[in-house]
């Protein structure tokens, strides 16, 4: 299962929005005969890869034990059912680290491997099985995709000075860190505020080691459309731009005229409604679910931070603290107030890591346990 695990980790961003699968294939004398993980979308799942590494190989895979990360599809989109592949593979075992949430699997793949007299186990590996798809588990139980909000800070919570320098807080190994979760995502997602101070690229510019090497697509939350047509962000190929505009302005000739210039630029415009202190974010996370995405990576200026976490949007911090007090500057996120502390919620550790002379803290609005069925934590 270890094995399997380190395939699927291969397929993290190369397989968005399927989930990320590796699968080994081990026969009755303990050898390892064939290995795959899932492709980009559309190619073949992962077993199927197994399936054909062996046939490469010249084994017969007939009463061998399948190691896969998630359980075998039951359904046919654009591939067959991989538990259809395994049966007529004539498999003798299949151990899966968890149980597929998918409403057209949701433990039916399990169900027809056990129908064709293939011996199931629900296996070791179903932590880290989730780790490695947060956005799919959560997208397919709650149909939200995974926010991921990552902030580079001082020691007093500061991400810049109060003339807005901000290069660099944090060191090249935090930085580089930084680039290879923007990798893993499906969107980047930031604030037209950003956009319009910084004129970023957010572009995956370093391939990380063992992700496949892809650019997300690019999510800008811009109620008035001031996104400047020259701004760098257009310059990155092999990606989309969203745009995420104010309803209320629609019939505003003005807006009307920097929409049709910013689509001739390629950009899709998504009109959402106004919620009291700006666009509802809650429908901009809705929208992307249904692009789909799985993981949206924010790197945000305080206004954009502040308004997904007091919707209770964000479900991850990816915060790198940098051994400086600054004293002055712009906070992580603005506009949260509390009367008294036991209105703060609690988050969770997920890890801890230097990078240098930098601290990074990944910490979860809910436990990691949470993403995992309790069948399969039992």
């Amino acid at each position: 299962m270890q094995r399997s695990l380190a395939l699927a980790a291969q397929a993290v961003g190369l397989s968005n929005p399927n989930p990320a699968v590796g699968c080994v294939l081990i026969a009755p004398d303990g050898q390892l005969i064939g290995q795959g993980h899932t492709q980009a979308v559309g190619g073949p799942h992962a077993e199927v890869m197994a399936l054909r590494d062996a046939a490469a190989r010249g084994h017969s895979v007939q009463g061998a034990t399948a190691y896969v990360t998630l359980e075998p599809c039951a359904h046919h989109g654009r591939t067959p059912p991989c538990c259809d592949a395994l049966i007529a593979a004539r498999v003798g075992k299949v151990v899966a680290a968890l149980v597929d949430p998918h409403p057209q699997v949701a433990g039916q793949g399990l169900a027809r491997l056990r129908a064709a007299g293939i011996a199931v186990e629900l296996g070791d590996g179903a932590a880290q099985a989730a780790e490695l798809n947060l956005g799919f588990l959560q997208r397919m139980r709650t149909g939200r995709p995974w926010l991921r909000s990552k902030i580079a800070a001082s020691l007093d919570g500061l991400t810049a000075l109060p003339d807005g320098q901000s290069q660099w807080i944090t060191g090249p190994q935090a930085r580089s860190d930084g680039q290879r979760w923007r990798q893993r995502a499906c969107v980047v997602l930031t604030g037209v505020g950003t956009v319009l101070a910084d004129d970023p690229l957010l572009n995956v510019r370093e391939a990380a080691a063992g992700l496949a090497a892809r650019q997300p697509h690019l999510a800008i939350v811009d109620s008035r459309l001031r996104t400047p047509p020259g701004a760098r962000l257009w310059q990155v190929p092999g990606r989309q731009v969203w745009l995420f505009a104010s309803a209320e302005t629609a019939n505003d000739a003005a807006q009307r005229q920097r929409q049709q210039a910013l689509q001739a630029l390629g950009a899709r415009v998504i009109l959402v409604p106004d919620a009291p202190r700006g666009l509802d974010v809650a429908q901009v996370v809705q929208h992307l679910a249904r692009m789909p995405a799985n993981e949206v990576h924010v790197e945000a200026g305080a206004t954009l931070n502040g308004a997904l976490l007091r919707a209770g949007l964000i479900d991850e911090c990816l915060l790198y603290l940098a051994p400086k007090l600054l004293g002055a500057g712009r906070p992580m996120a603005a506009g949260l107030r509390l009367d008294a502390l036991d209105q703060a919620p609690d988050w969770h550790w997920l890890d801890r890591a230097w990078l240098g002379a930098d601290l990074r803290l990944r910490l979860s609005r809910r436990p990691l346990e949470a993403l995992i069925g309790a069948d399969e934590a039992a």
